[in-house]
């Protein structure tokens, strides 16, 4: 067998094994599905193209995290409906009509539409660390290894996002 079919064969079962966590991870960082699927798709050319940097002993799983990571975030930055007003701060609105329509969430669950609310009102960074450790169940090192950052700093973020959540849907009620 040559490495081109190797290459493939491991291709194909990333691509098996990761497609639905991956949406799922992109759709709750940029809403829409159709946006999902753009940066999904662009994720798994990413892994196409650099498979072979995969390094031996490298957690696939965090690699294929941070791409897609990276290619949600850099989706976020040239988005032109989104206007930031600040390094923390983004102009809810598209992102909020995106969440009552889309089909995202069930909108007649009022709490679960201000949970959603609130995730989506966290700086990215937090928003990123809260996602991968609360829907994805990565422990911390992996995070670490997706965003770039330490441990210590991802348990941080998770932590700030977890204060920030309570504040926001206590003073909702």
């Amino acid at each position: 067998m040559n490495s081109l079919h190797l290459q493939q064969s491991g291709i194909e079962q990333v691509i098996e094994r990761y497609q639905e966590p991956l949406y799922w991870h992109i759709r709750r960082m940029v809403v829409s599905h159709e946006d999902a699927e753009d940066v999904l798709q662009e994720t798994f050319i990413k892994i196409f193209q650099h498979y072979g940097a995969l390094q031996k002993g490298e957690s696939e799983r965090a690699w294929v995290y941070r791409i897609a990571t990276n290619e949600a975030l850099q989706w976020l930055r040239t988005k032109r409906e989104m206007v930031y007003l600040n390094d923390d701060e983004v102009e809810l609105k598209p992102l909020l009509d995106t969440l009552l329509t889309d089909g995202y969430i069930d909108t007649g669950d009022a709490l679960l539409l201000r949970f959603q609310e609130a995730i989506l009102r966290l700086p990215t960074m937090q928003r990123t660390v809260f996602n991968l450790r609360y829907y994805d169940e990565l422990p911390y090192e992996e995070i670490a290894l997706i965003t770039g950052s330490t441990a210590a700093s991802a348990k941080a973020n998770y932590h700030l996002a977890k204060t920030k959540l309570s504040k926001y849907l206590l003073s909702q009620q």
